[in-house]
């Protein structure tokens, strides 16, 4: 089996210390395959020097269509679960692993697909730098795939939640994607779970 190999986003990342200036360059990247089908790149937003960033996973279906991260139904578990623990969005910076909606289409439905490794290796210039740009204190990767995209493709979530190792230049938690929570056979359960480790979390912010 072979393993397509990706140009990368690095030629696309501009020399730059505006965050506005880097997400319109990050509308032209052809680092992977995932913006031929995408309807467009869905870069990180929030407050330019946050204390804390939260990174998830790739925009989903209603992300791709508005444009704004974390708008749908996870999105709007997590300001849920944020409002629960008193913190405000608009403090926070909130961006995705990987910038482009991949997806399966099934009739009329696009269906969620997981990125590959290569795709998440391939837009992680973008990532990086965002992160260079707002040197948080905290950031707290939501979900294995932001979680393997900050700490490597061996960390594991199961391992980490709620708790913070410490990097050069920022501590990083980890807890489930809030999608996960929508997935869930006890929703209820779940919910108190992903709240316990954001509490646990920000309380180390």
């Amino acid at each position: 089996m072979t393993t397509t190999k990706y140009p990368g986003a690095a030629e696309y990342v501009p020399s730059t210390d505006d965050l506005a200036t880097l997400a319109a360059a990050a509308d032209a990247c052809h680092g992977c395959d995932l913006y031929r089908d995408a309807t467009q790149t869905v870069f990180g937003e929030g407050a330019p020097h946050a204390s804390t960033v939260l990174i998830g996973e790739q925009p989903g279906n209603e992300e791709d269509l508005d444009g704004h991260p974390f708008v749908g139904p996870a999105g709007r578990l997590l300001d849920r679960a944020l409002d629960d623990i008193g913190v405000d969005r608009k403090t926070l910076y909130l961006t995705n692993a990987v910038k482009h909606f991949r997806f399966e289409q099934r009739g009329k439905r696009r269906i969620h697909q997981q990125p590959r490794r290569t795709e998440i290796v391939a837009c992680a210039p973008w990532l990086t730098r965002e992160l260079d740009l707002i040197a948080p204190e905290l950031v707290i990767c939501l979900g294995a795939i932001a979680t393997q995209s900050v700490l490597g493709p061996k960390a594991k979530v199961t391992e980490l939640r709620g708790r913070t190792v410490e990097l050069e230049h920022f501590r990083v938690g980890a807890t489930v994607h809030p999608s996960s929570v929508l997935r869930a056979t006890d929703r209820t359960h779940a919910y108190a779970e992903f709240v316990d480790d954001l509490t646990h979390l920000f309380e180390r912010a």
